[in-house]
């Protein structure tokens, strides 16, 4: 196995092997883990150092419907047309060629189509009589960081912004002497309880 780099050379073989590091959340969907990532790489979070983990792999074939000889007649005449576009635009191009000449690529191209669509049908028809796309999905995904992101990680995604440490002054509170009353406030002192 090899990586294939933009420009044509081969980069060093890599060996698939899981991610290491501590979760930071699991969520349902791959979307959801996704705009995770999204907040992290917007919060100027080192991504390089994230991973999406997804668990029990499930394999899915829907079913988009039913086969016939028409249908598959129908879709290899469009593909067959598609590759006569593309095999009669380069005719065109490179050969200087005139319409009629793409119009008959297209024509010859959705004939061998039909052909080969009647003839595989023909061959497989006892196995599969259905049409479905298949997809390999997962039951959740993990965002897994490195161990020392893993605070700054959840932090980011909690919405909460890295505060740095602010000292707390500790003081004792200063009581004021409570005021003493006015003369006019004082009750008046009768003698004659003293």
């Amino acid at each position: 196995m090899s990586n294939q780099s933009p420009f044509g050379t081969r980069g060093p073989v890599l060996f698939p092997v899981l991610p290491k590091g501590e979760i930071v959340a699991s969520y349902e969907t791959y979307g959801e883990a996704q705009q995770a990532v999204d907040r992290l790489a917007h919060a100027d979070f080192p991504v390089t150092q994230v991973s999406i983990v997804g668990s029990d792999l499930k394999t899915v074939e829907r079913v988009t419907g039913k086969l016939s000889y028409g249908r598959v007649a129908l879709a290899g005449a469009a593909s067959g047309a598609w590759l006569g576009i593309f095999l009669g635009l380069l005719m065109l191009i490179f050969l200087g060629g005139s319409v009629g000449f793409l119009l008959a690529a297209v024509l010859i191209g959705a004939g061998f189509g039909v052909l080969f669509g009647v003839v595989s049908y023909s061959i497989n028809r006892r196995r599969k009589d259905f049409t479905s796309t298949m997809q390999v999905i997962a039951s959740s995904y993990a965002v897994v960081v490195e161990p020392d992101l893993l605070h700054r990680a959840r932090n980011t995604l909690a919405g909460a912004e890295e505060a740095e440490p602010v000292a707390v002054a500790t003081t004792t509170p200063v009581t004021e002497p409570a005021p003493s009353p006015s003369p006019e406030d004082q009750e008046p002192t009768d003698p004659q309880r003293a």
